[in-house]
């Protein structure tokens, strides 16, 4: 939506880093302007204030000293009015700069990301982190750095909750193409996510989707409908009962009488009324946030049938979310009016926290059971917004092809990288599983030379695949699958675990996954590292043989070259391939290149003597 000096100036450039630089400088300028007319309703306040001093002191002459002119103090009423007009136009121009500011902040944080500085500067998601989960932890998902905070740019909890919940669980096909669609759609859109980024500050932190679903689907609190009209008449009869004493048309005993009778009513009610108060002021504030982003959202409208249906959504009983909670905000503000010194006396007589309480059960039993369905639909736009975000600063990842189940688990991918290295540092590899290749790669090399970011490549390149994402990969084509891993595996103190127990566990929870659908994607790193050569290739053979047989996919790294005879005894479902090191002047060096085959060298030894171990 345009406002004033931050309007979008025109359509965006190809190039998003040229996009945001240029934004950025409108937006730093926009705020400048704005800033030198903040100062001026400053002076323009202080000289309003200086006048009206200055008619004070001149009020205090008497007339002979200023040659027979009168200063009369009802002059005041002139700087008065210019002083209220110069505050309501000073908290324009504050708000306004604050908006460019905080459009230009929006830009930053893009050129950071776009620049590879943008860890620790977002929103981590830590909350998310299970370490139960069978790959969150594995492959980074949530934390500092992490792809959570790579994508994330929700300004509400549900849109957060969304985008975890869509991270840590593939969706079905037909959802993931949908989805594919609605963030091509809004990949463009950079005036809406700009819109949806200054929306108020304290949004994400002030609305619990949860607390707010709860209120909005509680059972009432006032009990039968009749109380209402009673409310109202008895109010009726107090206003007319102190008009007619006033007028001296009855005495006062008829106004102590209704006085009395709404006591009574009042009392009944009032530990119930508290209820409904006390819970309306903390849900209304929630849905006063809420509605900003509803209202931008149904200025919107889509092509792609994903966000027609989330648009259509909001659509419920032909009134618009935003007007219904902008009822339910005046309904609050009435409320509130009864905390006014000079209103309170009307107000008791008029029972006016009974009859809004009843105001406000009524708005809460019409449109409460519609919070859930908002809330889940600003969570899945918000989402596709994170989404669209990084397709518009990634250009060149592109989506993914999503292939039918019948023929079996696969996934190929052509220049496959990791999204949350460094373009200038990231190598790039191609991998093959399933289909008409191996089901299995067994990854043999030395300390450091790639084995692991290469099972965290692929597995965070298939969540952003199977979540509807671009992909950092020049092609990517895989089935529906479930990713499993074993990267992160440590012991646990606090229950007395050991590595080795803690592994064969998550190991257990791998297989699990072939009893379900869709097939997994297993990344094990270093198997079986805990026990000796011996029972490691018996075990580890094992397992693998299991997985694959069960219609499993995926990689097994090692720089144990025993493990490598695993690829030997299963082939052809199973292939070697490794990754070289080069010692150079007393460095290692790495190429991070994927070559087929058996790594027949270890680094350990010339990495100890690197450091200084005398070995």
């Amino acid at each position: 939506m345009p406002w004033g000096p931050c309007a979008p100036a025109g359509r965006a450039l190809s190039e998003p880093r040229a996009v945001y630089a240029r934004r950025r400088g409108e937006r730093r300028e926009a705020a400048a302007r704005w800033g030198t007319r903040d100062l001026q309703a400053s002076n323009a306040r202080l000289a309003t204030l200086a006048g009206a001093a200055g008619i004070v002191w001149l009020a205090w002459f008497p007339p002979a000293i200023l040659g027979g002119f009168v200063v009369s103090s009802w002059w005041l009423g002139l700087p008065g009015i210019a002083f209220l007009v110069l505050i309501v136009a000073h908290e324009r121009v504050i708000r306004a700069k604050r908006r460019c500011e905080r459009a230009a902040a929006f830009y930053e944080k893009g050129i950071a990301r776009l620049d590879h500085e943008w860890a620790g500067k977002g929103e981590t998601g830590d909350r998310f982190l299970d370490e139960d989960h069978l790959f969150a932890a594995d492959l980074d998902l949530f934390g500092r750095g992490s792809l959570f905070e790579l994508l994330c740019m929700a300004r509400t909890r549900s849109g957060e909750e969304t985008l975890a919940a869509w991270l840590r669980a593939p969706a079905a096909p037909d959802e993931i193409r949908a989805r594919q669609q609605a963030v091509d759609e809004l990949r463009d859109k950079l005036d809406l996510r700009e819109d949806l980024a200054l929306l108020g500050d304290d949004l994400r932190a002030g609305v619990e989707p949860e607390a707010l679903a709860a209120w909005g689907t509680a059972p009432p609190v006032l009990g039968p409908g009749w109380r209402r009209p009673a409310a109202a008449l008895l109010a009726a009869a107090g206003v007319g009962a102190g008009a007619a004493w006033a007028a001296g048309l009855a005495g006062p005993g008829t106004f102590l009488a209704v006085l009395a009778a709404q006591a009574a009513f009042a009392l009944s009610l009032r530990p119930r009324v508290l209820r409904v108060i006390g819970s309306v002021e903390r849900a209304g504030h929630d849905l006063a946030l809420l509605s900003q982003v509803l209202n931008r959202l149904e200025r919107e409208r889509f092509t792609s049938p994903l966000l027609g249906r989330l648009r259509a959504e909001l659509e419920t009983s032909g009134m618009p979310p935003s007007r219904r909670i902008a009822r339910l905000r005046r309904l609050i503000e009435l409320l509130d009016a009864r905390r006014n010194q000079l209103f309170s006396p009307l107000a008791y007589l008029m029972l006016w926290a009974t009859q809004l309480a009843h105001a406000l059960e009524a708005w809460r039993a019409v449109s409460g059971p519609a919070i859930p369905a908002w809330l889940a639909t600003v969570g899945r736009f918000e989402a596709l917004c994170a989404l669209a975000g990084y397709a518009y600063e990634n250009p060149s990842d592109p989506f993914p092809e999503i292939l039918p189940p019948g023929g079996g688990p696969a996934l190929t991918g052509v220049g496959l990288g990791h999204p949350l290295i460094a373009a200038d540092r990231c190598v790039r590899n191609d991998i093959a599983l399933g289909g008409a290749g191996p089901c299995v790669l067994v990854v043999s090399g030395s300390n450091m030379s790639g084995k692991s970011t290469l099972l965290r490549t692929v597995g965070v390149n298939a969540v952003l695949a199977l979540a509807g994402a671009p992909v950092r990969a020049t092609s990517l084509r895989l089935t529906p699958l479930s990713v499993g891993a074993t990267l992160r595996i440590q012991d646990s103190l606090h229950t007395g675990t050991s590595r080795f127990y803690a592994e064969i566990t998550r190991l257990r929870k791998v297989v699990d996954l072939t009893r379900g659908s869709p097939p997994p994607l297993f990344l094990l790193d270093e198997m079986l590292n805990g026990t000796n050569s011996h029972d490691r290739r018996i075990g580890a053979e094992a397992v693998v043989r299991g997985l694959i047989e069960r219609g499993a996919i995926g990689l097994v790294t090692t720089h144990d070259l025993a493990l490598s005879q695993i690829a030997e005894s299963l082939a052809p479902r199973a292939a070697n391939v490794h990754f070289e090191d080069h010692l150079e002047n007393g460095r290692m060096t790495f190429d991070y290149i994927m070559r087929p085959g058996i790594m027949t060298k270890s680094n350990a030894l010339a990495l100890m003597r690197a450091v200084g171990l005398d070995i």
